[in-house]
Parts: C-alpha cells; structure tokens; sequence
C-alpha cells in the first residue's frame, strides 16, 4: 500500500470520528461511522492473506449490520417522536434497538465473536486502530445516550462480556486474540458505570487505550504474534520484555499500576450505588482475565526457552527503544499515585 493511499485512509478515520463526536443529528452519525468503516476495510485487507481477507468480510458484514440498527433506531424515534436529535431518544423500542447496534460496533458480549477473528485476520498496527481508535466513536454514542438506555440490561451485558472475555482468553495462544478478549472484558468493566458515571467509563477507556497502545506497539518491534515466539525474546530485548511485563500486569488490573486505577473507582461508584453483588460479580470475573495476563508476563520475561524450541534464538539488539513506547510505558504503570489529581477531574 503506497504512502498517499495511507494518508488518505488516516484522514478519512480521523474525519469520520470527528464527525461522530461533533453531531447531534443522527444521519451525520451514521454517515460518520460509515466513513470510519470504509476507511478501515484496505487496512484490514492490505496483505492480500485469505485470512485477512476474510477479517475484512467479517467486520464489513457487523458493522454495516450494526450501521443498519442504528439508523432503524434513529428512524423509529423520529416516527414516534418527530426528533432526530440524538440527546431526545425516548421511545423503548428504539433504545433496545440503539443498546443492540452499539454492543456490536464495540464488540461487547453478546455480540462480541466478530472482534478475536477480525484482530486476528489483521496486522498488529491495524489490530492496535481496531482497538482503540476505532471504538471511541461508538463509546461517545454510548455515553450521549446512556440516560435513555436500560440500566439494568447494560449491566447485565457487561457482566456477561467480563465472564466471556476471560473465559474465552484462558486456552488461546495467538497474542492478537488473547487482546482481543482482553478488549471485551475491559468494555464490560466501561459499560457497567456508564448510566451512574459516565466519566469514570470514560476514564477507563483512556486508560484501556493507553495500555493497550503500549503493548501493540512493544509487540510490533520485537515482532511477536505467538506465545511460542515471545519466549524467545528476552535475549534480543530484555529491557522491552521486561516493560512488557509490567504493562501486562497494569492491563490486568494489579494495585501498584496505573490499571487498578480504573477499577477501583469503578468498584467504589458500584457500592456507593447500591451494586455491590455486581460490583462483586464483575471483580471476581477479572480474576479470570488475570490468568491469561500472568501467563502471557510469564512468557514474556521470566521463561527462557527450552534447548529443543522451533524457534531461533534471537540475537540481542542494541537498537535505542523508541520514546513513544518509553513515555506510553511509564504513563501505564505509574499514574496510580496522582489518583487524587484525577479524581477532582472526573
């Protein structure tokens, strides 16, 4: 893919995120998420590799699927309503309808079985836009429209997604979809707030993408998609790996890092809402999650490879690390001691 082709696809999502965030009109939010849609499909397809190919076929189908409820939504409202506001959505139907289409935009249980197949079938840096960038249209949407949506069956999805996204990540040995699992537990833990708090759900999605970013991008310089192969690099990049480590432990939530930040805030906002047996349900479900974190930490640093592995031992590099994923790291694993500073923002 040539460089100008890049630039214009990187426009063409950037264009049609911000015209999501920026209208209150629902065909200017439809036509902005069709925009990010269509601009992500050659990335995703650009190997040409079948099983790229058949990603970008999946996630076309869900998301035009999705794009369609949406409008069938808006639609409904307006007939009932005569609105096409976004913040006037009152009609029952329409939110039940609206809860479904943005669940599949971010992949949230149970319309969650596109997103491990998709990062799967792409490469590590179009995986990385999937997951982060790609997910801040629909979370705005979410949160515009979180007063009219259905507590009670956001909550039960976002148990739901933190139970499957740890479930479903415990036997999986291809790093993009142990990630990919990862995503749909921590939307569990971002959906459950959102009709109490929406900017603590807004908190943990700024941290989840920051997290997350870091690891993409330390994965795409040791050049790493397998278990298997991140055995073998501590000996080429013991200080990444070592990075690695800590950042996976910050993801999955451990106290010392900037990842227990958001769930304690969580946690506490559950209980002071009455939610205790869901605060209680969601936090013993991430406990399923820290399995596959503590195991990938494990392969990351504190296994050598045993003499009779498939895989070349790898030389050690002296190549400087680059600054982006020296700042991202640092920022993911020691934000948790200005917690106050950021509590008085929210």
């Amino acid at each position: 893919m040539t460089p100008q082709a890049k630039l214009i696809f990187a426009i063409s999502l950037l264009l049609g995120t911000t015209i999501v965030i920026s209208s209150n009109h629902w065909v200017t939010i439809w036509a902005g998420l069709e925009i990010n849609t269509l601009a992500i499909l050659p990335l995703i397809a650009k190997s040409h590799h079948p099983r790229a190919i058949e990603a970008a076929t999946k996630y076309f189908l869900t998301q035009a699927t999705a794009s369609t409820l949406l409008l069938f939504s808006a639609t409904t409202n307006a007939w009932y309503t005569g609105q096409w506001d976004i913040t006037q959505l009152t009609h029952p139907a329409a939110c039940l309808i609206l809860t479904s289409a943005l669940a599949m935009k971010l992949g949230l249980a149970p319309f969650h079985f596109w997103f491990p197949e998709v990062l799967q079938g792409s490469s590590l840096t179009t995986a990385l836009i999937l997951s982060t960038a790609m997910k801040f249209p629909p979370m705005t949407l979410l949160l515009i429209t979180s007063p009219s949506l259905n507590p009670t069956l956001l909550t039960s999805m976002a148990i739901l997604s933190a139970a499957l996204g740890g479930w479903m990540g415990l036997n999986q040995t291809q790093i993009r979809k142990i990630l990919a699992f990862s995503s749909i537990s921590h939307l569990g833990w971002m959906v459950i707030i959102v009709s109490y708090n929406p900017k603590l759900t807004l908190l943990n999605f700024y941290l989840y993408a920051l997290m997350t970013t870091t690891v993409f991008l330390t994965l795409n310089v040791i050049k790493t998609s397998k278990l298997s192969t991140l055995m073998t690099t501590w000996t080429k990049t013991p200080a990444l790996s070592a990075m690695l480590m800590l950042t996976l432990l910050s993801l999955a939530g451990l106290p010392p890092f900037t990842g227990f930040l958001p769930k304690w805030f969580i946690i506490q906002e559950l209980t002071n809402q009455n939610m205790a047996p869901a605060a209680t349900a969601i936090a013993l479900l991430s406990l399923l999650g820290l399995f596959f974190y503590l195991r990938l930490a494990y392969c990351a640093t504190i296994t050598l490879p045993p003499h009779t592995t498939n895989h070349m031992k790898q030389w050690h590099t002296n190549s400087p690390t680059s600054i982006t994923i020296a700042i991202l790291t640092t920022t993911s694993i020691m934000l948790l001691p200005i917690s106050p500073m950021i509590l008085t923002t929210i």
